[in-house]
């Protein structure tokens, strides 16, 4: 009998130990959610006008960092604007335009 207790006792323990992580999981996002809020209302707005000249962050690099390798090809020129931050560039290299998030 006091096996099978000990037994029951262990996966309510196992039980509560889930419940505890899903808690923590949960805490851990909502906290995640405001310090973006709070960072992201901090930032100014970025306005682009047509003819200005960018850079271009390549996220592929964060993947495979290379020391020297630089993470900001360019220059592009801002060819149009649209609503909502998305805009389209062009290569100053071989002319390619394309739409980018900005």
């Amino acid at each position: 009998m006091d096996l099978d207790k000990a037994g029951q006792k262990r996966l309510l323990d196992l039980n509560e130990i889930e419940k505890i992580r899903a808690m923590a999981y949960d805490n851990a996002k909502i906290y995640k959610d405001k310090t973006k809020r709070w960072h992201d209302k901090k930032l100014p707005p970025r306005q682009f006008c047509p003819g200005q000249f960018v850079l271009l962050f390549n996220s592929r690099l964060k993947l495979f960092q290379g020391k020297l390798k630089s993470r900001w090809p360019g220059p592009f020129q801002v060819v149009r604007v649209f609503p909502h931050g998305a805009i389209t560039i062009k290569s100053l290299k071989d002319g390619h335009q394309f739409k980018v998030n900005g």
